[in-house]
């Protein structure tokens, strides 16, 4: 059984570019994701929520901590698998001569991300015909949710790659099972090794359902297909299974316990809830979809995929993730696969509306990003360079030709792109994509000192580590948050003994979080401040430092 397809280009890898596309789309496609893939990753110190936890752990395994099991700085088990965080340290061992740990370890992202898109593109193609998966990748890089959130140093990420990388072997097995079992093995192996169980539940979930509840599945070779899947899956995953248990048996009893325990939540509203903005522009179109092939979601194989692997998502994700934006990423990949099948049938006045108001969406943001970076460097306009500063927390800002280059490239490249593109269906979603990319590229190139500023822990952690002694005990800590505690470690080497957990103050510093709206709390009389701080353009939240002096 088969897709509708008149192509053989996974048979044969030799195909002429002519049949993947146009030489100039083609061309257009490699240089957008290069361009989204790479800005971002370096250049900026690591930012909460999202990378307190990782380059944590990535610095542990550099100190010389456990490859098996990296730990977070004061944990005695790990809450994730090792896979990214072993690659991300390894990443930024081999590049740290010229980067920092954080820099080097986020550069690692781009296998990750250069193997999603790819399997993004591939698996639009395998489900609809040539020239589709173009339109999938394109729908991809210019989707809100995942450019907020792929050039982070997560876990997340990988889990992602892995998804994609499962998806398209289902989507493939109809036509090349042998090779799609490898795909599908090696997500399910890879996956588990890097993010837990999620990933497996969903892929082994979506592949069970779609013989059990649609009989076109039903066939010796999917049965064939599965089955390989997992033999070859098994082995990587019992590896490290079996290594922890020897090594660590407590460790991995309570890693166990962990991940069953997540699956308390009911959390499958709000996902729902944040796609509305998280996945435009790929949920209007597969709406679009969704309406057009309303009479043939039940008998074609394409859509039995597509819905399985959404409601598959859905369910393990409403109940063991929580409620960070991040962890809807994976319900991105059928919306995405719908959408770009979707994209010929837009409406004339829909795509011209959709192209219009992403031109002038992304020529407002591009006219802004440049106005701001000149009024920093220029002082002119007064008013808008004061606003830059209050919101930046930085005063004053440096120009870098390397930064201004790129950043004149991809102006150029999306007003060339925006002057030469016909009004068509398909130029919508290449518009979209090339503007998202010039909106992430110009706030990745001129602004990123300035975001850095305003987010970096950084400087406020190295100044409280001057006022420090060569040599003390320990340092108790009050309402510091962990991903604040989990970046103090990272840049001073400082293990915090949180009062919550010990219940008393017996080291010779003791450093409080005040938060704005909540009264500071005043240590007792043996106590004395000597240090205060906070990040330039932070208005909510300030530290404060005592010394033990009696």
């Amino acid at each position: 059984m088969r897709f509708q397809l008149d192509h053989d280009w996974q048979g044969n890898m030799s195909t002429p570019r002519a049949r993947i596309g146009d030489g100039a789309k083609t061309q257009l496609l490699l240089l957008l994701c290069a361009i989204w893939i790479v800005l971002g990753l370096i250049g900026h110190a690591p930012w909460k929520p999202l990378e307190s936890t990782s380059i944590n752990i990535v610095k542990n395994i550099l100190d010389g901590g456990s490859l098996l099991a990296p730990l977070v700085s004061g944990e005695s088990f790990p809450s994730n698998a090792p896979l990214y965080y072993l690659s991300a340290a390894t990443s930024a061992k081999l590049l740290s001569p010229l980067l920092s740990i954080h820099d080097g370890a986020r550069l690692f992202n781009t296998i990750w991300l250069a193997i999603l898109l790819l399997m993004v593109g591939m698996t639009g193609r395998e489900l609809w015909t040539r020239g589709v998966g173009r339109h999938a990748t394109f729908i991809m890089i210019g989707t809100i949710g995942l450019i907020i959130s792929a050039h982070s140093l997560s876990a997340e990420i990988a889990n992602l790659t892995c998804l994609a990388t499962g998806f398209y072997a289902l989507a493939l097995s109809k036509r090349r099972p042998w090779r799609a079992s490898g795909l599908l093995g090696a997500a399910l192996g890879i996956g588990f090794l890097s993010f837990g169980i999620i990933p497996v539940l969903i892929l082994l979930s979506t592949a069970l359902i779609l013989p059990l509840v649609f009989k076109i599945w039903r066939t010796k070779s999917f049965a064939k297909f599965l089955s390989l899947a997992i033999v070859i899956a098994t082995p990587m995953i019992l590896t490290w299974i079996l290594l922890l248990q020897h090594y660590y048996p407590a460790m991995l009893s309570s890693w166990w316990q962990l991940n069953l325990n997540n699956f308390n939540q009911l959390n499958h509203l709000y996902f729902l809830r944040i796609l509305i903005w998280y996945a435009w522009p790929a949920l209007p179109l597969a709406l679009l979809g969704l309406w057009r092939y309303r009479q043939q979601l039940l008998s074609k194989p394409k859509f039995q995929l597509m819905m399985s692997f959404f409601i598959c998502s859905l369910f393990f994700l409403g109940l063991g993730a929580s409620t960070k934006d991040i962890n809807a990423l994976p319900l991105l990949l059928p919306l995405v696969a719908l959408g770009a099948g979707s994209v010929e049938h837009l409406k004339r006045g829909a795509a011209a509306a959709l192209n219009w108001f992403g031109v002038m969406l992304f020529g407002l943001i591009g006219v802004l990003i440049w106005l701001g970076w000149t009024a920093m460097l220029t002082g002119y306009p007064v008013k808008i360079k004061e606003r830059m500063q209050f919101l930046s927390g930085a005063y004053e800002t440096h120009f870098n030709w390397l930064s201004f280059l790129i950043a004149l490239a991809i102006t150029a490249i999306w007003l060339l792109v925006c002057m030469r593109a016909k009004q068509t269906n398909k130029s919508t979603v290449t518009n979209w994509a090339v503007g998202m990319t010039f909106g992430w590229g110009l706030l990745m190139t001129l602004w990123l000192p300035l975001i850095d500023s305003a987010k970096s822990y950084q400087p406020v952690f190295l100044s409280m580590n001057k006022v420090l002694p060569k040599t003390y005990n320990c340092m108790n800590s009050l309402d510091v948050g962990q991903p604040q505690s989990l970046l103090l470690n990272y840049y001073t080497n400082i293990q915090l003994q949180p009062f919550e957990t010990t219940q008393q103050l017996t080291c010779d510093f003791y450093l409080l979080q005040d938060v704005k709206g909540i009264g500071k709390m005043q240590p007792g009389q043996e106590w004395k401040q000597i240090w205060t701080g906070k990040r330039a353009a932070d208005r909510k939240e300030g530290f404060r430092l005592f010394l033990r002096v009696k």
